[in-house]
């Protein structure tokens, strides 16, 4: 079961490198929470996030901008659950009772966190859960996050959308397509480069587009220095 407070508490927070985990982050830091590591699920290949496909160079480059370790598994979507579980049951034994969640509203979502928290012995806080979505997009961007568009769904979302920053005129354009502006159900993906809670901005470089899968990606990588 959900708990209300994470005043005090040390957590992990279940990273995709994208606008609703880094909003559930601030949340947490914003109520007091603790912050002990960042949790990344990649490929099996163990180059890229399982689900938004964003590098793991740069995933660690938003850690050491936001000062929190990153611990990172590996697994395909068939061993998914029994990798993840593995990892909080390490992260019980170290300490930690508590992860943050950026879900929104999806009960699939929230049941399976639950069950595999509770199995951990881990309480789920998700500080977004049945917020109204317009309403958190608004949120993310006044607070001044800044976030880039690296992955939509083909026929739903298009192409061109890839690249784009996700700020207000962004946001009226997507409107027009009448897809969901959270992209809960996969419409589209971002990786968040700055904010209030960044030390300094995560500089990213564009090398191509790439269709896999039904979805179009931004290869993205480290700007060169």
């Amino acid at each position: 079961m959900m708990f209300r407070s994470i005043k005090g508490l040390p957590f992990f927070c279940s990273w995709s490198g994208g606008k609703d985990s880094c909003l559930a982050l601030y949340h947490a830091l914003l109520e007091g929470g603790s912050p002990r590591y960042l949790l990344t699920m990649l490929r099996e290949t163990g180059d890229r996030s399982r689900s938004h496909g964003n590098p793991v160079e740069l995933l660690h480059s938003q850690a050491r901008s936001l000062g929190v370790p990153i611990i990172t598994g590996s697994a395909t979507w068939e061993g998914y659950e029994e990798s993840f579980l593995s990892l909080l049951r390490e992260l019980r034994k170290d300490g930690v009772e508590t992860g943050v969640f950026g879900d929104i509203d999806l009960e699939e979502h929230r049941r399976w966190i639950e069950r595999v928290c509770s199995l951990a012995d881990i309480q789920p806080f998700l500080p977004l859960w049945k917020r109204e979505r317009p309403s958190l997009l608004r949120e993310f961007i006044d607070a001044g996050f800044e976030a880039t568009i690296v992955t939509v769904k083909e026929g739903v979302l298009p192409e061109e959308f890839l690249g784009k920053t996700l700020d207000a005129d962004t946001v009226r354009e997507m409107e027009k397509t009448g897809i969901d502006l959270s992209g809960e159900a996969g419409e589209y993906h971002t990786f968040v480069s700055d904010g209030p809670i960044f030390d300094t901005a995560v500089e990213i470089a564009v090398r191509r587009r790439v269709l896999v899968d039904g979805y179009w990606f931004l290869d993205v990588g480290s700007r060169p220095r």
